[in-house]
């Protein structure tokens, strides 16, 4: 047992003795929040498009639209309409190519779209020029501001008070949600709402975690095998001892690294939105989930670090070990795409079904924790998981003990008829 802790230490220590480690760490929560504001920023920053009109209905097409665009909500709220001089001599279309590259607004800007009204009463075309080919944002919120102004003639010739009829449309029912695993007296807080949220973020934590260790795992066995570290190490340990050890190192250097980013993301939350993190703090405790949660991520972490490591014993470089993790990394996919229906649909027979298929069982059962799952789809869930953990972990363990000490390219005939007899 102490000389496993010893490499466990020996392979925590050269991870987390770096600077380079430390650095990567805390850059990666202002890299995420960074990348999270980014956007915003952008939209704040960047100039108002600029938007000429040009209504040839001969029916005050244009005032109205305007009116419209400014109450909307997104890029087309934030045009800035310029005016143009048209031309008589010269057909539109062709003025239009100018003012889109030589300029056309005043102080002789190029503007960012051109919008020319044709046509009159139902049969109203909209041609719409533009400098951004991808951004159809301002196209889309001007061409629905034309066909509400349409709309509200249409009914205008019908006699239909259109100030009336929007004031009906803008009347809601104000609607109060219960639910009886709701807290309290059954009255829907978004404290009942959080532990769908949480599933999720654990159930792609743990997805994370498992990518990130793993890796560590992987580079640190096939670093070791080429420089011949391994067999010196066999020489004083035995391989269970090394292969348990690296697991537990590898694992402390991901904890360390949750740790940190559930510091500083729970102190920013305290700071910033109290009540949320009171309330996400209940639900974790409160509930015990923390447990719940616990139990699958260890667990899945197990089950996944073995096989990685295992491989990671056969290879001499990373080239071999990605063509051996293929069918692996097809798994971990299959998670990705379900999880996120998880929150809207944790009782889905599908989701069910898979949550009790071991290599999905981690990540699907935790993302399910806000459906609170029957005690015994829990009970058998992790009792499948655990004993195929122990499985996984007993082949990973004669695999390592062959593989460690193995050279060249095994075959699969060959590496079945190894791990069978146990010796190299």
């Amino acid at each position: 047992m102490s000389r496993l802790l010893k490499i466990a230490a020996r392979e925590y220590g050269a991870y987390v003795r770096t600077v380079g480690f430390w650095l990567s760490m805390l850059l990666m929560p202002l890299i995420g929040a960074a990348a999270f504001a980014a956007p915003t920023l952008l939209e704040r920053n960047a100039p108002p498009p600029l938007l000429a009109i040009i209504d040839e209905t001969g029916q005050a097409f244009a005032g109205p639209v305007v009116d419209r665009l400014k109450k909307s909500r997104g890029e087309a709220s934030r045009a800035r309409i310029v005016e143009v001089d048209l031309d008589a001599n010269r057909s539109i279309d062709e003025q239009v190519r100018v003012w889109l590259t030589d300029g056309g607004a005043p102080g002789g800007e190029p503007l960012t779209a051109v919008a020319v009204i044709r046509g009159a009463g139902d049969a109203v075309a909209v041609d719409f020029w533009s400098n951004n080919l991808v951004d159809l944002s301002l196209e889309r919120g001007f061409t629905t501001a034309v066909s509400e102004v349409m709309q509200a003639r249409r009914l205008l010739a019908l006699g239909i008070d259109v100030v009336a009829l929007e004031a009906a449309q803008a009347l809601s029912p104000k609607v109060t949600t219960f639910s009886p695993r709701a807290t309290g007296a059954g009255l829907v807080a978004n404290r009942d709402r959080l532990p769908g949220i949480v599933g999720f973020a654990a159930a792609f934590l743990l997805w994370s975690m498992i990518l990130t260790g793993a890796g560590i795992l992987l580079n640190s066995v096939i670093e070791e095998k080429s420089n011949r570290v391994l067999e010196v190490l066999l020489a004083s340990a035995s391989a269970s001892e090394i292969m348990f050890g690296k697991i537990l190192g590898v694992a402390g250097v991901t904890l360390t690294v949750l740790a940190v980013w559930a510091s500083v993301g729970g102190a920013a939350l305290i700071l910033t939105q109290p009540a949320v993190a009171a309330d996400i703090g209940a639900v974790l405790f409160g509930k015990g989930l923390v447990f719940y949660f616990g139990f699958y991520l260890i667990g899945g972490y197990l089950l996944y670090a073995a096989i990685f490591i295992a491989v990671g014993a056969f290879c001499e470089t990373t080239r071999e070990a990605q063509t051996l993790l293929g069918p692996v990394m097809a798994l971990l996919t299959i998670p990705i795409v379900f999880m996120t229906q998880a929150i809207r649909r944790p009782d889905s027979p599908m989701l069910e079904a898979l949550s009790w298929i071991p290599p999905f069982t981690p990540f699907l059962m935790t993302a399910r924790a806000a459906s609170q799952p029957p005690l015994w789809q829990v009970l058998g869930t992790g009792a499948l998981m655990l004993a195929t953990v122990g499985v996984v972990v007993w082949l990973a363990g004669r695999a390592f003990r062959v593989g460690a000490l193995s050279t060249g390219k095994i075959d699969l005939k060959g590496l079945i008829g190894k791990i069978r007899g146990g010796e190299a």
